[in-house]
């Protein structure tokens, strides 16, 4: 019986052990429930995403975006609209690429994506503080 017992329990430490790597999809569940606790209502993803819905048309978040690049000293070097519709904002900052996509959801909300990439590494910090700069901006009129 004892050997029975410590068998299971080594398939269930095996178990465990080979899943861990399958289980970092739970990090973006728990940075979305983090930043949400924190009153921020940011949306974190994985592939260092971060995104906000506003109660604003798209014309005027990408204002207050634009904005928000100018006090942090991000050169904006291109701004268009994809085939979806999406307004399409790409900036530098030191070797940083910067995209923010403004998706207008209805004529009075639009949804605000962020990545910031530093070679092939992704930047959520920055990529944050985008959103949040926005929002600074948005609240100020």
């Amino acid at each position: 019986m004892s050997w029975l017992t410590k068998t299971t329990r080594l398939a269930a430490l095996a178990v465990l052990a080979f899943s861990i790597p399958y289980l970092t999809g739970c990090a973006a569940v728990a940075l979305t429930a983090g930043s949400l606790a924190a009153g921020t209502g940011i949306s974190h993803t994985l592939s260092g995403v971060v995104s906000k819905t506003f109660t604003a048309p798209m014309e005027t978040v990408e204002y207050a975006n634009l904005r928000a690049l100018k006090d942090m000293g991000i050169n904006v070097v291109g701004r268009e609209t994809n085939e979806d519709g999406e307004r399409v904002v790409t900036a530098e900052a030191n070797d940083r690429k910067i995209e923010i996509l403004l998706e207008p959801l209805s004529s009075r909300t639009t949804r605000i994506r962020a990545m910031a990439r530093d070679g092939f590494l992704q930047d959520g910090a920055t990529a944050t503080e985008i959103i949040l700069q926005t929002e600074r901006v948005l609240a100020k009129g």
